[in-house]
């Protein structure tokens, strides 16, 4: 853990791969909001305003830029770029697409079927916007956008042919290989296929692991993991690459879960990104378009409170923050210290969203991290709005700089653990292994005498381990499940699927729980778990319709065995 902590430490604040790479505060568009110097009067005006100054993606795809073979239509282009810098925005571009004159692979998107004019495309248009864009994202968060048959070793193609192509028209360029979600797995899988050292850096959209942080599930140190995880990978699979940069292209969150809950998700979402060593994040978007409402302003154009918030986050942390540690307040509640430009600053919010009254020591400035309302005193009542405390005390920021390079606790530390459980009730007794709900939404159920949680509660039957307990690494465990059914005896049944090498896969086949008369212990043996949490979580009980609500879960453990 040291190793991979010190990695995420040296991206941070080292940045060697590049001169290139951009601040962290990023933002990014849909389709409809980014086609043009025209979509993007549309809203990036208000963007400069509060201090963003990088820009995801151009809008760069093959048939934009090579509508017919061999013919080249650049002025959409150029006006866009123009504009950018007219804004003093910095932007990459994303290799994309397959123009109408290339007929598609059957098997999907990815042209693998003419490699050549996709090289031919990415050395013109990489040669065109050689001194205006640096940073080329090959393709959009696959396997998405590729094609059902299409498997990694496609991608690897197209990344390997972009790759060398690039090179050849700008040496100084950097590209960036992609996947969906926090998807560790698939990557892998791309550069054991040929992808190896034919990147410089790494794109993520980790939106699932977010959204545990958005409702509260107390996932912090599932979210802190992302980069660690990914920094394991590639030592094992490319150390040459290893200490890449690591950015997400894509992050947001969903304004239906409340106006506030986005912005206090945006707070956290870069809180914890810059401490644990993503270059940028690209907050998706700028403004409402095409997929739904995400936008720090609406679609006409109006600022939500995302959009204060990230003024503010700018405002007190800089362009370029530097992470110093972490604190936990009353021994639970998360707290990170940056330095910014005017001193250092902790931003922290309540474990769980439970309110919290925190001594911070003696007296201090604290700022609501939405509105900017300032107060002082030497405590505050934490809750799930985060809070910016600007003359951090001497004490906290040495405890801070003290855990900087330790893996965040989660409960407790599970590094050296050869068991984690959780035990139903009516607060989960969790050690080392979490619901992805949390108790916040999973309402725990009494039946027979103990303590037991219905099937059918939202979120119940997904779990996570403490990323300290594993990994990424391939250990053999076992899972077992404690079950019975419910009181009609009614019949029901699941089965187990799990993070693995080769992505989710199921762990046997179906289980039939016996009867309602005993608890009954299920277990899988496993070889091959590969968890990296790409979709928020390492393991899930998938039952149907009929039978998802027939069944109690008493307890559930994971053994490391010996290998």
């Amino acid at each position: 853990m040291k190793k991979i902590a010190l990695f995420a430490f040296i991206a941070s604040v080292g940045l060697q791969a590049g001169e290139v790479m951009p601040g962290p505060f990023g933002i990014g568009s849909c389709h409809v909001n980014n086609r043009s110097a025209r979509d993007n009067e549309r809203w990036m005006p208000q963007m400069e305003k509060i201090g963003l100054k990088y820009n995801r993606s151009a809008h760069t795809g093959w048939g934009e830029v090579e509508p017919e073979e061999g013919k080249w239509h650049w002025q959409t282009l150029d006006e866009q770029l123009a504009y950018f810098s007219a804004h003093h925005f910095e932007t990459g571009g994303m290799l994309i697409g397959n123009p109408k004159w290339n007929s598609l692979d059957a098997r999907g998107n990815l042209p693998v079927n003419h490699l050549a004019g996709w090289s031919s495309y990415v050395k013109a248009v990489v040669g065109h916007a050689k001194d205006r864009i640096k940073l080329w994202e090959v393709w959009n968060e696959p396997p998405n956008f590729t094609g059902r048959e299409q498997t990694p070793a496609d991608y690897a193609k197209i990344v390997m042919a972009a790759y060398d192509a690039a090179k050849a028209a700008d040496p100084e360029c950097r590209v960036g290989l992609a996947a969906k979600s926090a998807h560790i797995n698939y990557l892998e899988q791309v550069i054991k296929a040929g992808a190896k050292d034919h990147f410089d850096y790494i794109t993520l959209h980790p939106y699932e692991v977010l959204d545990g942080i958005v409702d509260n599930a107390g996932t912090e140190a599932v979210y802190m993991n992302i980069v660690p995880a990914l920094r394991k990978m590639l030592t094992v699979q490319n150390p040459a690459k290893a200490l890449v940069p690591v950015i997400f292209t894509e992050l947001g969150c969903d304004v239906k879960k409340g106006a506030d809950a986005q912005a206090h998700a945006l707070i956290k979402a870069y809180t914890m990104g810059i401490a644990q060593g993503v270059s940028c994040i690209h907050w998706f978007e700028g403004r409402d378009g095409d997929s739904g409402p995400l936008g720090l302003l609406d679609g006409k154009g109006e600022a939500r409170p995302a959009y204060t918030a990230m003024a503010q986050m700018i405002e007190h942390l800089g362009q370029r923050p530097d992470y110093l540690g972490w604190v936990l307040l009353n021994g639970k509640h998360y707290g990170f210290v940056f330095q910014g430009p005017k001193g250092a600053v902790l931003v922290t919010w309540a474990y769980r969203g439970m309110a919290e009254k925190v001594s911070l020591g003696e007296k201090v400035a604290m700022v609501d991290a939405v509105s900017g309302a300032r107060t002082e005193g030497e405590s505050c009542v934490l809750s799930s709005a985060p809070v910016f405390v600007l003359n951090v005390p001497p004490v906290m920021l040495e405890q801070a700089k003290r855990n900087q390079g330790k893996a965040l606790p989660w409960g407790g530390d599970f590094s050296h653990a050869k068991t984690v459980s959780i035990t139903m009730g009516d607060h989960a007794e969790e050690k080392g292994l979490h619901s992805r709900s949390g108790d916040a939404v999973a309402a725990a159920v009494l039946g027979y005498g103990g303590s037991a949680r219905a099937g059918n509660v939202p979120g119940g039957n997904l779990f996570l381990v403490d990323p300290g307990f594993l990994s990424y690494e391939a250990v053999p465990i076992e899972i077992s499940v404690v079950v019975r059914r419910n009181p009609a005896n009614d019949n029901a049944g699941f089965k187990l699927v799990y993070e693995s090498t080769n992505g989710f896969k199921t762990a046997g086949g179906w289980y039939t729980v016996p009867d309602n008369k005993e608890w009954h212990t299920v277990r899988w043996k496993i070889k091959d778990p590969q968890f990296v949490n790409y979709w928020g979580y390492n393991f899930s009980l998938v039952s149907d319709g009929n039978v998802f609500n027939k069944y109690y879960i008493q307890s559930v453990t994971v053994t490391k065995l010996d290998e």
